[in-house]
């Protein structure tokens, strides 16, 4: 028999902020996180704004010291920001049963690629002797996971996922199964991402897969909309508490949410294009419904991964067709990435946390910048005002460069 699994803590650290309640408030409101870029100067680069992250001091939200957090990348300091205000809310920070029963399993697209461009630039202009110690450690894909694991000495399953942009989704949904089966009994896990950074910034650009609406920085990100040109960078983290729902019912903790199926798959066709006939993404979502044991009629609500790039809307609007018929017409959809970005590697773990909200809040969040939709685009997009509706179930779609899909059903906390 399969435990089921809920959500005790959730985090967002995001150009839009970290509380939550204030994220989710302006994600409402239509704000944006979007501006120029000011930790480097972007001045001759083809794209010169992203959902950057201004002033981040993590001192100021873990009690890690200053000397610690220097010896990690940014990536990972996101991550345990995250992790510290997520777990405070699950109330696991004097909690002292089995460390081996609790474990780790955070996603990033790319890691520290901070690092990895500072320790460049220390080797060919200072030499090999000048590179720091603590470089292989920082720039480690699996870093966020590991040093999560030694701040809160949690011993159970620890890995990382890479799945490109699907990354936290496919972490959230390991987690699940790892819970689901009985290997551990709480686990931290998300996304987390600080790719936003000289190359990652000129790498995405030189794809032409940046919008370079550089004259209105707050308008590039313009999921389904006719006149959307590419997605917006932006880094961050989005870290989950998931908690097998008796040891939950025993502590005696807020449940928020319900994680009740999760599907992926591969497009097999292209590395950085989707399947113009979204095969994949259909694939993943009816994995992810059937795994929850529900009929596609039965989701209220879809948290797209919409990132505003011509090809990856309209791919997502087919396989969403495909499996849901005629029931989108009763059901809408939408993408927080006109507030906030994309945060790549970390993006399924933030709209993760909007999914749950979405539940308790019984609001579907809406689809900024959406001022003419696609012809190609028929779906229920909510339009820049959030809407009143019904929400039983919400699910959640990560789509990422290598054709991986990955796909979660959450639902409302069991009463």
């Amino acid at each position: 028999m399969r435990r089921r699994v809920v959500v005790t803590g959730v985090s967002v650290v995001t150009a839009l902020g970290l509380d939550v309640s204030e994220f989710w408030d302006k994600l409402c409101a239509g704000k944006s996180g979007v501006g120029p870029v000011e930790r480097f100067d972007c001045s001759d680069y083809k794209v010169r704004f992203g959902g950057e992250i201004k002033d981040f001091n993590a001192t100021e939200y873990t009690n890690i010291s200053a000397r610690d957090l220097k010896r990690v990348d940014r990536f990972v300091q996101f991550g345990l920001v995250g992790a510290h205000i997520a777990y405070r809310q699950a109330q696991l920070e004097d909690f002292d049963g089995d460390p081996y029963r609790r474990g780790v399993l955070v996603g990033s697209g790319i890691g520290g690629l901070n690092e990895i461009e500072s320790q460049h630039d220390r080797l060919y202009n200072q030499g090999p002797a000048r590179v720091s110690p603590f470089m292989i450690p920082k720039l480690m894909v699996n870093a966020a996971s590991g040093n999560i694991s030694v701040t809160y000495e949690l011993k159970g399953p620890n890995s990382a996922v890479a799945t490109a942009c699907a990354s936290a989704t496919n972490a959230i949904g390991d987690a699940f199964k790892l819970i689901q089966n009985d290997v551990a009994d709480i686990m931290v896990t998300g996304g987390s991402e600080a790719a936003l950074t000289p190359m990652g910034l000129s790498g995405f650009a030189r794809m032409n897969a940046l919008s370079t609406r550089n004259d209105d920085p707050q308008s590039a990100s313009r999921p389904f909309d006719k006149d959307r040109d590419g997605f917006v960078m932006a880094e961050g983290a989005g870290i989950i508490v998931l908690e097998e729902y008796e040891h939950a019912k025993k502590r005696g903790v807020p449940i928020l949410a319900e994680v009740i199926g999760y599907g992926m798959s591969a497009d097999g066709t292209h590395m950085t294009a989707p399947d113009p006939e979204g095969r994949g993404a259909a694939r993943a979502m009816q994995h992810a419904l059937k795994d929850a044991g529900i009929n596609p009629e039965d989701i209220d609500y879809i948290n797209t991964h919409g990132t505003s790039t011509p090809l990856g809307d309209v791919a997502e609007t087919v396989a969403i067709n495909s499996v849901f018929g005629s029931h989108v017409k009763t059901m809408p959809v939408s993408s927080t990435k006109g507030h906030l970005g994309h945060l790549l590697g970390a993006s399924g773990g933030v709209e993760f946390v909007v999914a749950v909200k979405a539940l308790l809040e019984q609001v579907g969040p809406p689809t900024i910048n959406l001022d003419q939709p696609d012809e190609k685009c028929n779906l229920d997009y909510i339009p820049n005002e959030p809407r009143d509706m019904k929400i039983e179930r919400v699910l959640k779609n990560s789509f990422g460069f290598g054709g991986h899909n990955a796909c979660l059903v959450l639902q409302k906390a069991p009463e």
